[in-house]
């Protein structure tokens, strides 16, 4: 079997490296370098990065041009295959191959179609979450699914969720892909009663707050990453919170316990207790090394 395949972050490298494995990858389609780190260097996508060790024909757009879309048809393959490309796909894209463009999405459609259904699962507090295959259309994640597989939400945070999450998607994408290519695959169409929407994170969202609830608190800090940390500010200096837990200590809202290494954060109904923080312009370290600079009798906290 023949296929393009067009993603660019990790989550779309297992889906790669399992097409790589059963099928004949002839071009792979990634978004184009870009500046990142405190050196501003240009640093190739994930996908980009992975195609090259595989010896995979790359190329770089950021958008579909007319040059782009020649690539595409001379590539002569029976099916596209898309996991967070980040590029709108045009009409003669989508049609352009016998078995159509597939698209592996991070969740259990129709819930959370959008951009970040991976964060608000969590911040949902879904107890189950998953991957769908299915067809792109013109709307956000509106297309029928073919395949989706199930996992629990657990106690995992943004980036361990994401990463299983892409594992299972590859592998769901090359057990179906047969089906979808010999036109024997079963669509179903999404039920539009039962539509949730993932909206972009924004910042501001996962900002902790005393006057909100412990469990409220906690999912912040689980479906926090880089982009959007969940921080706080205590005993007046600004702290991000990677690692938290629902505690069992009795703290008042806006209060800080600090007790044998261990730091409680006051909230509305109870405690959350700090696991990992990264204080401002500090590394990143457990609780109990925290815990020995905070000092002083009516230290509190408030939303940074």
């Amino acid at each position: 079997m023949r296929v393009v395949f067009m993603g660019t972050p990790d989550f779309a490298v297992p889906s790669l490296e399992a097409l790589a494995a059963a099928c004949d990858v002839a071009l792979v389609l990634t978004r184009p370098d870009a500046v990142r780190g405190r050196g501003r260097a240009l640093v190739p996508s994930p996908v980009k990065a992975r195609a090259l060790e595989l010896g995979l024909p790359v190329l770089e757009a950021s958008r579909i041009t007319p040059e782009v879309a020649d690539a595409l048809r001379a590539a002569e393959a029976d099916v596209f295959c898309v996991a967070a490309y980040g590029c709108i796909l045009p009409d003669e894209v989508l049609t352009m191959a016998p078995g159509g463009c597939v698209n592996v999405h991070a969740s259990l459609l129709p819930r959370w179609r959008g951009a970040a259904p991976v964060q608000r699962a969590i911040l949902a507090g879904d107890e189950e979450t998953g991957v769908s295959i299915m067809r792109i259309g013109h709307g956000v994640d509106t297309g029928a699914y073919c395949a989706q597989a199930s996992v629990a939400v657990a106690e995992k945070d943004t980036e361990a969720l994401t990463a299983e999450l892409a594992r299972v998607g590859a592998e769901l994408l090359v057990e179906t892909l047969p089906s979808v290519v010999d036109g024997t695959a079963a669509w179903v169409e999404q039920d539009e009663a039962l539509v949730t929407h993932a909206a972009k994170i924004s910042k501001a969202e996962l900002m902790l707050d005393p006057a909100d609830a412990a469990r409220e608190n906690a999912l912040r800090v689980q479906a926090s990453g880089d982009t959007a940390p969940a921080r706080c500010v205590v005993a007046g200096r600004g702290v991000r919170v990677c690692a938290a837990r629902v505690g069992e200590k009795d703290v008042a809202s806006g209060g800080v316990a600090v007790d044998r290494g261990r730091v409680w954060l006051g909230c509305a109904d109870g405690a959350l207790e700090a696991l990992r923080v990264k204080p401002d312009g500090k590394r990143e370290m457990d609780a109990s090394a925290w815990a020995a600079g905070l000092r002083g009798d009516g230290l509190a906290w408030e939303r940074a």
